[in-house]
């Protein structure tokens, strides 16, 4: 079978993101002062062959905990489709 899994990754809400300061202030320059705690993170998307949803979210996990994700600074989830 195949899926599409579509992951998010984010900081760990307890660290600074000093890229998200930056936008936030950014934004407040541009007179948006009602948007606050802006985080940034990233998104991906990636698609794999497995024999079942089960398999297809073991794979997806692994990549994730051991190459996608800085588990120490960051979290992770995700969304899996069938394709």
């Amino acid at each position: 079978m195949n899926f599409t899994a579509e992951i998010n990754v984010m900081p760990q809400k307890a660290l600074l993101d000093p890229q998200g300061k930056t936008v936030q202030q950014g934004m407040h320059h541009l007179g948006l002062n009602d948007i606050h705690n802006v985080r940034i993170g990233k998104r991906i998307t990636l698609e794999l062959t497995a024999t079942d949803e089960s398999d297809a979210r073991k794979q997806v996990e692994k990549a994730c905990k051991e190459l996608l994700v800085n588990q120490v600074m960051e979290y992770f989830d995700y969304t899996l489709h069938t394709s």
